[in-house]
């Protein structure tokens, strides 16, 4: 296990990674979202694929844990299991895809579709229809497709599931379950496929301490009558992280 740390230590580019780790938790503790789409395409950059994935799983799933009894009580269990089963069901395709394209794909797809979601977030851009129970199972369908494929099951649920008819404290708390739940079921995934590398856990444990450190300081520095400069600086962040990442500055 000792080794298996200093090797983990000695990744090329972790102190990259943990600035990106850093920032990403920043940006989550004043605006609540954007982990990764700051965070993958840093990490993209010196991590294969499977690692980045795996290290971000570590991160978003110990953040929620402290949340997760009253998400529990207030979200939309219905809801929730028809987007996590469709999810479970598409994930293994997913991950399919990312094993069958090379890796500047997956650098390309992370960044691009951080831009899209980008794009949407800005121009307040959102589904406006009403979402029936199919329309939810195609919505966790699709978290499955490109959580697997590009480690990003959010832009889906945010785009489309926002436009639940529900309170948004359920809506918050069912995201929140969902989110959860892929990341569980992508590890248990990894790891039957034996793909879930003791490396790439050693290294998503290092970089707890700089995602703990980030949130607590962005926490901290959020003030709610500057909230629309937080979400500017979080776009802004997203934005470069995504840009950043693109293959083409090698």
């Amino acid at each position: 296990m000792l080794n298996t740390l200093t090797s983990a230590l000695a990744t090329d580019g972790l102190m990259w990674i943990a600035f990106g780790t850093f920032l990403a938790g920043v940006v989550r503790g004043f605006s609540g979202f954007g982990t990764a789409m700051i965070y993958l395409p840093i990490a993209g950059q010196f991590l294969s694929p499977i690692e980045a994935l795996i290290t971000l799983t570590i991160l978003d799933s110990t953040g929620p844990i402290p949340a997760l009894p009253r998400s529990a009580r207030e979200a939309d269990w219905p809801d929730l299991r028809r987007l996590s089963l469709a999810m479970i069901i598409c994930l293994p395709f997913g991950l399919l895809i990312l094993l069958s394209v090379p890796e500047e794909v997956f650098r390309y797809a992370v960044s691009l579709i951080s831009l899209g979601l980008l794009c949407a977030l800005i121009f307040g851009l959102r589904y406006q229809g009403r979402l029936s129970r199919n329309k939810v199972l195609g919505v966790g369908a699709f978290s499955g497709i490109l959580g697997g494929s590009a480690g990003l099951p959010g832009p889906a649920v945010i785009l489309f599931y926002m436009a639940s008819t529900h309170p948004p404290h359920v809506i918050r708390a069912t995201i929140m379950l969902f989110l959860f739940s892929f990341d569980v079921a992508l590890m248990v995934i990894l790891s039957v496929q034996g793909l879930l590398t003791l490396q790439a856990v050693a290294i998503g444990v290092v970089l707890i301490v700089p995602m703990i450190c980030g949130v607590v300081i962005g926490t901290w520095l959020f003030r709610p009558s500057y909230e629309k400069v937080y979400r500017t600086a979080a776009y802004v962040i997203i934005g470069v992280s995504a840009v950043r990442g693109l293959p083409i500055w090698g």
